[in-house]
């Protein structure tokens, strides 16, 4: 029994710019997030409090939330890894956090430097701080499926540390498929892996497109009960760990999938597509989204 209604987490505007080569202006990663919201998205990544250093794109946040046009029923997300990066997001006036923690041992050193069990050791005071601001706390757990230093991931490894973010405060955890290896079989066994101390409702998809089966490991997912998608407009990112690999799914391609299933969405097909023309036109790239090329040919520089 596939849902009524999705909700899509735009994740282009942070998720989708980190990885890039060479930093986008606050003011451009701003409009980019005003004509997502225009589009009927209400859940959008917005910026992540990260050490500049460790990653530039990110740099200067702040100034994209004090810039936004900001709609009373949108929720403008803010990653925050640790306590600072939590104390950063209030003041820049993010309405939503998020956590991040790897399944995978060697993803966790190699991406933040210390063990998984230090990783949820450092939530905790940010979990304390938006509690007392009354702001919801998203995780999100990477490597769900395989690691590029340890391997194939098993889903006792992904199940242990959503329930932990979970119990912990986080009210849904996102399931990443950073390396995009996921299929539909394997997606499936990771849910119900997870299900069994998570209730559905409380977990979202976060499926990269490497191999191209990110649209059928959410319906895959749909099948399942879950009713939460992380995507990226133009199919923006991409996954570090294969060159020249697409990463997040195209937000337009989930959006048409969405449509075919007469599932609820909110959102405008043409407006999103302005969102996607306007980015890759002032990235100077060619949208990777399928829907996005098939209905405005022309349209993506």
């Amino acid at each position: 029994m596939l849902p009524d209604s999705v909700r899509i987490v735009e994740v282009g505007a942070r998720d989708g710019l980190q990885n890039l080569p060479t930093p986008v202006s606050p003011e451009i990663r701003a409009q980019l997030v005003d004509l997502l919201s225009q589009s009927g998205l209400r859940h959008i990544e917005t910026g992540s409090f990260v050490s500049p250093k460790s990653v530039p794109q990110m740099a200067e946040s702040d100034q994209v939330f004090q810039t936004i046009y900001r709609q009373d029923n949108v929720v403008y997300a803010a990653l925050t890894p640790n306590l600072r990066g939590m104390e950063d997001a209030l003041k820049a006036g993010a309405n939503e956090a998020a956590v991040f923690a790897s399944a995978s041992e060697g993803f966790s050193q190699k991406n933040i430097n210390c063990s998984i069990a230090e990783s949820l050791k450092r939530f905790e005071p940010v979990m304390e701080l938006a509690k007392q601001h009354n702001i919801p706390v998203r995780g999100y757990v990477s490597c769900i499926i395989s690691c590029p230093y340890d391997g194939e991931t098993t889903p006792q490894q992904v199940a242990e540390v959503t329930k932990a973010l979970y119990q912990m405060g986080c009210y849904e955890v996102s399931l990443g498929d950073t390396v995009g290896t996921g299929t539909p079989l394997r997606v499936k066994k990771v849910l119900e892996a997870c299900n069994r101390n998570v209730p559905m409702e409380h977990l979202a998809a976060h499926y990269h497109n490497t191999y191209g089966q990110a649209l059928a490991n959410i319906y895959a997912s749909l099948e399942e009960g879950l009713a939460v998608v992380d995507s990226a407009v133009a199919g923006l990112g991409g996954c570090p760990y294969a060159p020249g690999a697409s990463g997040n799914v195209a937000t337009e391609d989930v959006l048409y999938l969405m449509e075919g299933l007469n599932i609820k969405t909110g959102i405008q097909m043409d407006k999103l597509l302005k969102a996607a023309t306007f980015i890759c036109k002032q990235l100077g790239i060619r949208s990777r989204s399928s829907t996005g090329l098939a209905l405005k040919p022309h349209s993506s520089g």
